[in-house]
């Protein structure tokens, strides 16, 4: 995808997409109401992605930032823009400016920001009132993406039914498929049964999460705002989002305090943290295999352990 005149063909389509809207949002929005023909004068790859191709186009209207990946008409990219938006309405995110498909290739194009390192506090407030604003029920309106792999839509006003048969148990069906062990798989099955056990004395309540909330996934700009990107949107207890930050090392100490005096933590999280996360453990396991598998046994165990 590095020959200019694919760049120029996307472009041009995100364009002609951009000038149907009835609002055109973002860096191009000026240009495209007097109808100029905007070229791409100047591209550059960006490494960090695992799933899709990242670009930096240089236009006569500005930077933007591209991904890319082969079209398998999967719509990973609309759902990505749904998602950015829906955050967007009340934490910073990348404008979108298009999403579509040109020559077999799928695409998203964003608004360009210059990412620095986020202000930790400001990040935890920010994130504290994203999920203090009430949701009418938990899930989505649409099949959507964790990684590269499916994130099952649906609402339900039920949050332990919803996160058993819309979140762990397809992860378990993809991860018996992928060569988990029979005992482990039918272990996460009867935890799955046994969901409603960690919510007798907590009822979350449907918070708007950006569901895929690690380090990399997230950043500031010049002026401390902070940016998130990237996002497996839904509608969930909040706890998941919080235990997702803490997986893979964890965030910063000012992010949680920040957090925590706006809107404090159950007592009981420290065990549904383990319960949150073992989604993404049998994604990760789904998604890369080794190691993951036997991290997921351990965190089944420990948590039907507590059941007993």
């Amino acid at each position: 995808m590095a020959a200019h005149t694919t760049y120029q063909a996307i472009f041009d389509d995100a364009l002609a997409r951009l000038h149907e809207s009835e609002a055109a949002p973002g860096p191009l929005a000026e240009a495209v109401a007097q109808r100029d023909r905007l070229t791409v004068e100047a591209q550059r790859g960006i490494g960090g992605g695992c799933i899709a191709d990242a670009a930096r186009l240089e236009t006569d209207s500005g930077p933007l930032f591209l991904k890319t990946h082969p079209d398998g008409n999967d719509g990973m990219f609309p759902a990505e823009a749904h998602g950015l938006e829906a955050l967007g309405e009340r934490i910073r995110t990348p404008q979108v400016v298009a999403s579509g498909s040109v020559d077999g290739t799928a695409y998203l194009l964003l608004e360009w920001l210059d990412l620095s390192r986020v202000n930790d506090a400001a990040l935890g407030e920010a994130m504290a009132e994203l999920h203090a604003e009430p949701q009418a029920a938990f899930g989505w309106p649409e099949d959507n993406f964790i990684g590269a792999m499916p994130q099952l839509g649906g609402e339900d006003e039920d949050w332990a039914r919803f996160y058993g048969q819309r979140r762990l148990a397809p992860q378990l069906d993809w991860a018996a498929e992928r060569g988990l062990s029979a005992s482990v798989v039918e272990a996460g099955y009867e935890l799955v049964e046994s969901l409603p056990a960690f919510f007798s004395d907590y009822r979350p309540c449907p918070a708007l999460i950006h569901g895929d909330m690690w380090g990399a996934n997230h950043g500031g700009l010049a002026d401390g705002t902070p940016v998130l990107f990237d996002p497996a949107t839904y509608r969930a207890d909040r706890e998941a989002e919080i235990a997702m930050t803490e997986l893979f090392g964890g965030f910063a100490p000012g992010f949680y305090r920040a957090y925590e005096a706006h809107l404090p933590l159950d007592a009981g999280y420290r065990t549904r943290k383990t319960l949150y996360n073992l989604y993404h453990v049998l994604n990760h396991f789904n998604l890369f295999g080794g190691g993951y598998g036997q991290q997921a046994e351990r965190m089944i165990r420990r948590l039907l352990a507590e059941l007993h």
